[in-house]
């Protein structure tokens, strides 16, 4: 018998075993669009979205919500939300951002109170992955960090027609993580027409109380957000919004000024957009990110009905991702 073969044979198993073991895994990112209507008149829907996330924990990476948890800004509304988003603590990661229904009265004002007293800064910077906050003591604007796929990433969630000065903030935070993976999570940038969101849409932050500010304070809309911060490095590869309403889905891919690929998508299913059940029926958008294979699978699914949405919009798949 042949020892040194079978030794030699042993070792090729065992460090392909290793080899294997070591090799990234395929993870999930789940999108949470617009919420309002489950917090004002389903909060069953609301509860079977973050139940599914988080018995589905051991696959998702982050949970992102895209704004308008509320649909009036009031606190029934907003202890529905917060009761709902509170399934998923110590379970799954997740993030949030105002939208334009959180502030003062659909964005007369920039006026986060009550945004900040049910998803409050002493319980949230706590959360494992938060790194920081635009404003000390506020989640308007935050930043977290995870690892998956082989990768460090970085989540920025942004608030509803960033101002100037949280842009200027965003910068410095994707300066600080040369090697992270960035995600962009915002509530109004992308159109229903597969474009940024820009002069002539409507719903633009521009065309609300608070888009008359100027200055450091003054808003910033999906081309703007692209041309001052999106566009500019290289480690930027998704962002994603809600906001929109007409068919509720857009995507773009467009390149950065370095070379860079990014992904871009809206999904938005509240009460108004067409086709709309129950203010969406509680419809998810799963992201399946296989680092290895360069692929990103995109499916639009509901726990509440237990269904997909297959078409084109909801049901796509991009190939030969550079990460």
């Amino acid at each position: 018998m042949n020892y040194t073969k079978i030794r030699l044979a042993v070792l090729f198993f065992l460090t392909g075993m290793f080899l294997t073991s070591c090799a990234p895994k395929a993870f999930q990112i789940v999108c949470m669009p617009d919420t309002q209507t489950y917090s004002r008149l389903y909060p069953e829907i609301y509860d079977a979205q973050t139940k599914w996330a988080a018995d589905n924990a051991d696959k998702i990476a982050f949970v992102l919500q895209q704004g308008d948890i509320t649909d009036d800004n009031v606190e029934a509304q907003w202890q529905v939300a917060s009761n709902a988003m509170s399934r998923m603590d110590g379970k799954v990661a997740y993030t949030f951002v105002p939208g334009n229904h959180d502030l003062g009265r659909n964005s007369n004002v920039r006026n986060s109170d009550l945004f900040n007293k049910y998803f409050p800064y002493d319980k949230y910077s706590k959360m494992p992955g938060f790194g920081g906050a635009f404003e000390d003591g506020k989640m308007d604007n935050t930043w977290h960090i995870f690892k998956a796929g082989g990768y460090n990433w970085l989540i920025l969630s942004l608030e509803f027609g960033p101002r100037n000065s949280v842009l200027k903030w965003a910068e410095d935070v994707i300066k600080n993580h040369p090697r992270h993976k960035v995600i962009i999570n915002t509530h109004a940038y992308m159109y229903s027409d597969n474009t940024r969101m820009g002069p002539g849409d409507d719903w633009l932050p521009q065309g609300y109380g608070l888009g008359k500010a100027k200055g450091d304070s003054a808003v910033n809309n999906g081309e703007e957000i692209w041309d001052k911060l999106v566009s500019k490095y290289s480690n930027i590869m998704f962002v994603f919004s809600g906001h929109v309403l007409h068919s509720g889905t857009g995507k773009l891919v467009s390149d950065g000024i370095n070379g860079n690929k990014v992904y871009q998508m809206l999904a938005n299913y509240q009460d108004g957009v067409k086709g709309t059940v129950k203010g969406g029926n509680g419809f998810l958008r799963i992201l399946s990110i296989d680092t290895k294979a360069k692929v990103v699978s995109v499916k639009t699914f509901s726990p509440y009905i237990n269904q997909f949405k297959t078409d084109g919009d909801n049901q796509f798949v991009f190939e030969d991702v550079k990460f």
